[in-house]
């Protein structure tokens, strides 16, 4: 009789083995979430020149609600690393990346990505979120933020998703709150942002919780 060696509960193999039998989902192709105004799907190698343009002319606008951008931020070598962490972390349930891309004129708009995603007994998710300049204040956010948050609760069956936001931000505060995500509370020295530690708001929304826009809490 041949016997398996068992692999500790913490393993890396046990890590693999769990997050495929509990999450099924991941085993399949990620079809796009459409809705009015935008589409929703997984970044592909190929889309390396739109985004680099989109992101580079953009720069000034991102830069103060982002880590510190690195030298080589916009090269295509960067860009192969980027998109391999993509498909890890979708591999191992741990993350879905997303472009935005405008409906009306096809063009790439932004990202958004629900990571930190855990199931057992916290079943949450983490949303993180950029949009180039020229796109801004169409209302594409607000409606990428709700098509992840639905895909999420019913696609994914998650309890709880999260967001945070430099105080700062007006814009992502409307996002969110126009999304239906409630203000909770402050963490203090949360992230370094631009290369500073930065206070956020932490908002969040429940699977339950009723539809229409959130509140400051």
């Amino acid at each position: 009789m041949r016997v398996r060696r068992r692999q500790p509960a913490g393993s890396p193999s046990s890590l693999r083995s769990r997050a495929v039998f509990a999450l099924p989902f991941f085993r399949r192709d990620l079809p796009a979430l459409k809705g009015e105004k935008v589409t929703l799907r997984v970044p592909l190698t190929n889309d390396y020149r739109e985004w680099s343009t989109l992101r580079g002319e953009s720069r000034a606008f991102l830069e103060p609600w982002e880590p510190r951008w690195q030298p080589d931020e916009l090269d295509r070598t960067a860009w192969r690393l980027r998109i391999s962490r993509y498909r890890e972390d979708y591999a191992q349930g741990t993350a879905i990346a997303f472009f935005i891309f405008e409906k009306s004129s096809g063009k790439l708009a932004g990202g958004i990505t629900l990571g930190n995603i855990r199931h057992g007994v916290a079943q949450s998710g983490h949303i993180g979120y950029w949009i180039g300049e020229r796109f801004g204040s169409r209302g594409l956010m607000t409606e990428a933020v709700k098509l992840v948050s639905r895909f999420a609760f019913d696609t994914l069956r998650l309890h709880r998703i999260e967001a945070a936001c430099i105080p700062e931000n007006a814009r992502s505060i409307r996002v969110l709150e126009k999304a239906g995500f409630r203000r909770e509370g402050l963490l203090r020295s949360y992230l370094r942002i631009n290369g500073v530690w930065q206070d956020h708001y932490l908002y969040a929304r429940i699977a339950d919780d009723p539809p229409g826009e959130g509140t400051k809490g």
